[in-house]
């Protein structure tokens, strides 16, 4: 499967506005048949889950895809996903199930500028460490948190952090198309 573990389902759980067609999990949900979390798929109106998320509603909806899941599983989130699943390891009975989480390009939701609903239900950012292996991956010039908070949140989670320079948001604005290095980090997960 080109890096990703063998005998475990990759899922992928995209951000605040969904992943466009030119995201890497967009290309990776195509490339590699990974399915996506949320939205109609999972039995919420499309525009109001990826426009005004609910934090309820995003841990509803992983708790089903993981229960649900033949096998162990690895979670792709990206951006205001990783909070989710942050939120969403305190309160689960199917950790176990979970093999890794790659939790790309965590946004500061603490910032003021994300004082407005819907961001305000997935505060406080949860610090407990989580209870299954996992990579945080930041660039410096993330529009939308700085490196050295994605930091702590990877220290708080228990996370291995690794930094990536100058990569924005590591969305599809940053141009990394299929994003085969983000890819080859899921064999980690084995």
């Amino acid at each position: 499967m080109n890096g990703a573990p063998a005998s475990t389902q990759v899922l992928l759980l995209p951000g605040w506005e969904n992943s466009g067609p030119r995201h890497w999990q967009s290309r990776w949900e195509f490339l590699y048949n990974y399915p996506r979390v949320g939205g109609a798929a999972a039995g919420f109106d499309e525009q109001s889950y990826w426009f005004a998320p609910r934090l309820i509603d995003w841990i509803t909806a992983l708790e089903s895809a993981v229960a649900q899941a033949a096998a162990p599983v690895v979670l792709v989130a990206h951006s205001l996903a990783c909070h989710q699943v942050a939120h969403w390891a305190r309160q689960t009975a199917h950790a176990g199930k979970v093999r890794g989480a790659l939790l790309v390009a965590p946004p500061d939701i603490e910032m003021p500028r994300w004082d407005q609903a819907p961001f305000v239900s997935f505060r406080p950012i949860p610090r407990q460490r989580l209870p299954f292996a996992s990579i945080v991956l930041a660039a410096t010039n993330d529009p939308f948190g700085s490196q050295i908070r994605a930091r702590d949140m990877a220290a708080d989670w228990g996370s291995q952090f690794i930094g990536v320079g100058l990569m924005g948001h590591i969305n599809s604005d940053s141009g990394l198309g299929d994003w085969a290095q983000g890819h080859e980090l899921l064999a980690q997960f084995k």
